[in-house]
């Protein structure tokens, strides 16, 4: 009966109109939508799991491999300077791509490029921890992203993704983030949808998880077919989201339930 219940609410979305963008003074971030519970174990860094990631990160941050025989730090030295701000302005324009990476996949190509060593693995604990903590230099900042204007076309690729329904459910990214925020689906709050803490660490998850995974989550659960991971629509999805919370603090990694 939940299931049906779920389903009945989620057709119900479906059939309303679509909203305009939230305007800047009501974007919230998912962090206000928690109990008080998971606010503490956000805010409090020897509680947050995600921080377990954050120092292995940090260590592999130092940790010479590939044929380069190189660390990360021996390009950028120490992150807590030469990565401070970076995170915020993923995804980026790659001139020799001609098209955005997302911080994982820089990471791959530094890996690949300076290091001479093998791509890690979408959702790997090594990538996951090198991403949280390149960008937990960022926590506090506010997001820039967007900036480039080779992005644009990238950033309308990804606007209309978010708006374009999809699957059985005939459901779009905005019916639930920009029309039905604050409302209850299960019992649990919608959020905005904003991409503040990845990679941040999930309840329902039980383990630290990207932007993608979530994006992968949600197509899923209205019956769409999920794009691969690292393919251009998660990358452009990724950036439109990511401009759409300009000026919103990074959290990374957050707790999120």
């Amino acid at each position: 009966m939940r299931i049906v219940g779920c389903i009945a609410v989620l057709l119900a979305i479906a059939g309303t109109a679509l909203a305009t963008e939230i305007p800047q003074s009501e974007r919230r971030s998912g962090y206000d939508f928690m109990g008080p519970d998971s606010k503490a174990m956000q805010d409090e860094d020897t509680d947050n799991p995600g921080m377990l990631w954050v120092l292995d990160g940090e260590a592999l941050w130092k940790r010479k491999v590939g044929t380069a025989n190189k660390a990360c730090a021996d390009c950028h030295n120490d992150a807590r300077v030469s990565m401070k701000g970076v995170a915020a302005h993923y995804p980026a324009f790659d001139k020799a791509l001609g098209k955005p990476v997302d911080l994982e996949q820089r990471i791959n190509l530094c890996r690949g490029n300076h290091q001479q060593a093998a791509p890690f693995a979408y959702e790997s604990r090594e990538l996951l921890a090198l991403t949280a903590y390149v960008a937990e230099q960022s926590r506090g900042m506010p997001i820039e992203a967007g900036d480039d204007p080779e992005l644009a076309p990238f950033i309308e690729q990804g606007h209309a993704l978010f708006m374009q329904r999809q699957g059985q459910l005939n459901l779009g990214c905005a019916n639930c983030h920009n029309d039905n925020w604050d409302k209850k689906l299960a019992g649990a709050p919608i959020t905005q949808g904003q991409p503040t803490g990845y990679p941040l660490y999930r309840l329902e998850w039980q383990s630290l998880g990207s932007l993608q995974r979530r994006l992968r989550a949600c197509i899923t659960g209205i019956r769409a077919q999920a794009y691969d991971y690292g393919s251009p629509e998660l990358v452009e999805l990724e950036l439109y989201l990511m401009t759409r919370a300009r000026g919103m603090k990074l959290e990374t990694p957050a707790v999120r339930p």
